[in-house]
């Protein structure tokens, strides 16, 4: 392949500028992996120890519900947007929020989990309101600059993850006449939406990336079916009563996850924690579908389905995504030490004791409980020892970002 030579008249490129600023604040996902790390460790095993009587905090919110929506609102909802922030100038080539913008987007983050246990509740669900509407109007302002319309249905899903979040503290403060817990199961189907778009785009390149000669071909069919049926069955989980008919959607959506990952060939990537640790968490996502449709049929209780979905396939995809999104973009090789497969393993042993282990021996809950907790809280503690330093230095190859 030959390229076409600079014509006489044409400039030299320009000069690669030089990092600017403190290389914590240089790109979304510097702060926020930290600080959803640093939550992560803290909050399960915290959680496990307010069920337990074992310690008392002063929550706006009952436990169970602070649980359930700083999982979602304040854990993985920072990793998507420091995530998203650093793939929107991926994507784009234009800028992301960084220095004091980025400093102040992330304050607000860290000011609202605080506010959930400092702050009278009308602060604390203001302050957790305006993250993700900025957000959104952020990366959807970035998208539209750039014509980068393909990528545009995420910011929608931001959006609805706000209108979510907005519905979840409406009910609890007496607005909206609807059940808190219904809100969270909203957050929860967009953010598996959301990874099932990500998931969809990502897993299958970085394997062909990391497999000489393995090509892997998803017919379009299938794809458009996987994601159609998926948002109509969480939609009917979500909005309609326990029925028949969800079970069979759900059912039929677990079916197709089921299908799309053995197109990715997961067998191959054995050998490659990199890998595997991405498709073993997606693996949770059809097995949460059906324990979600057996839930519908008074099978089993909802709780599993909800906990192979938030612990088992969002876990496990945030894990696996943190490590290699962060060792690519601080100028690090693709090859995870032993802490991190250690990590990878912790949140895989987690899911197991959090959902499949209380379906085997319910008389045992509590160990299964203090157990998960235990795994999930040291995985992220390994991630911290691992990322925090890199996190907060210039990148190897002294590129800004």
């Amino acid at each position: 392949m030959t390229t076409s030579p600079v014509p006489p008249t044409a400039t030299a490129p320009a000069t690669v500028p030089s990092p600017q600023g403190w290389p914590l604040l240089r790109l979304g996902f510097r702060p926020f992996y930290l600080g959803a790390a640093t939550y992560g460790m803290l909050a399960i095993p915290l959680w496990i120890a307010l069920l337990l009587g074992q310690v008392s905090l002063n929550l706006t919110v009952s436990p169970v519900l602070w649980h359930a929506h700083e999982m979602l609102f304040g854990f993985a909802i920072a990793v998507i947007v420091g995530f998203l922030l650093t793939a929107g100038k991926a994507w784009t080539g234009l800028d992301t929020p960084r220095g004091v913008v980025l400093a102040a987007l992330v304050g607000l983050w860290l000011a609202a989990r605080l506010a959930a246990v400092f702050a009278p509740y009308g602060v604390y669900a203001l302050l957790d309101l305006l993250l993700l509407p900025l957000v959104a109007a952020i990366l959807i302002a970035v998208l539209l600059r750039a014509g980068s319309r393909r990528n545009l249905p995420l910011g929608a899903i931001l959006l609805l993850l706000a209108l979510a979040n907005a519905a979840f503290h409406g009910a609890v403060s007496g607005v909206l006449d609807i059940a808190p817990v219904r809100a969270l199961h909203a957050g929860l189907a967009l953010v598996v939406m959301i990874e099932c778009v990500i998931a969809g785009r990502v897993i299958p390149a970085f394997t062909m990336s990391a497999l000489p000669g393995v090509r892997l071909q998803v017919p379009p069919l299938l794809e458009q079916a996987t994601l159609g049926t998926t948002a109509l069955a969480l939609a009917l989980w979500v909005l309609a009563p326990p029925n028949v008919f969800t079970a069979i959607v759900l059912g039929a959506a677990a079916g197709l996850h089921a299908q799309r990952l053995w197109c990715w060939k997961p067998v191959r990537t054995r050998s490659r924690p990199i890998l595997w640790v991405l498709h073993l968490a997606y693996a949770w996502l059809p097995v949460g579908l059906v324990l979600l449709a057996l839930s519908q049929l008074g099978v089993v209780g909802a709780s599993s389905g909800i906990h192979a979905l938030a612990v088992g396939a969002t876990g496990g995809l945030i894990i696996g995504m943190i490590t290699r999104t962060a060792r690519g973009h601080t100028g690090r090789a693709l090859q995870v030490s032993r802490l991190e497969v250690t990590a990878y393993l912790l949140v895989a042993g987690a899911a197991v004791a959090r959902v499949l282990l209380p379906l085997l021996a319910p008389q045992h809950l509590v160990i299964w409980l203090v157990a998960a907790a235990i795994a999930w809280g040291l995985a992220f503690a390994l991630y911290l020892v691992v990322f925090a330093p890199w996190l907060v230095a210039t990148r190897l190859d002294g590129k800004d970002g």
